[in-house]
C-alpha cells in the first residue's frame, strides 16, 4: 500500500515537472505537481489510504529539508551580513503584504460566510 501511495506522489511530481517543461516554465514542476494533487483531492473529497500512509511516512524525514537551506545561511553569512539592511527590509516588507493580504482575505471569508447564513 505504501508502494502506491508513493506511486501516486511520483506521478503528479512527474506530471508537473512535464507541465513546466512544456507549458509554465517560470513555476517549479514539483510545486505545479502539488497544485495538481491539491485540485485532485479536492476533487475526490477525501484523501486515499495510501497517499496517506506514504505522506505520513515522508512526514518523519520532513526536518532534514532544513538542512541544505541552514548550511546556505551559514555558508553565505558573509554575503548575508553585508546586505544586512536590504535582506531585513524585504522580509518586513513582505511580512507587512502578507499580514494585509490575509486580514484581507479573512474579512471577504466571513463576510461571504454571513451572507451564506443570512446575516447582514
Amino acid at each position: 500500500m505504501l508502494l502506491r501511495g508513493l506511486t501516486w506522489l511520483v506521478l503528479f511530481q512527474l506530471l508537473g515537472t512535464a507541465l513546466n517543461v512544456l507549458l509554465l516554465p517560470m513555476l517549479p514542476g514539483p510545486i505545479i505537481g502539488l497544485l495538481l494533487l491539491l485540485a485532485y483531492l479536492i476533487f475526490q473529497g477525501e484523501v486515499s489510504a495510501p497517499v496517506s500512509e506514504a505522506a505520513s511516512s515522508l512526514l518523519r524525514y520532513l526536518p532534514l529539508l532544513l538542512v541544505p537551506a541552514a548550511v546556505g545561511v551559514m555558508a553565505y553569512a558573509r554575503d548575508i551580513a553585508a546586505d544586512f539592511w536590504a535582506v531585513a527590509g524585504s522580509l518586513l516588507l513582505s511580512l507587512l503584504l502578507a499580514l494585509l493580504f490575509a486580514g484581507w482575505l479573512m474579512q471577504k471569508l466571513i463576510d461571504r460566510q454571513a451572507r451564506r447564513r443570512g446575516e447582514p
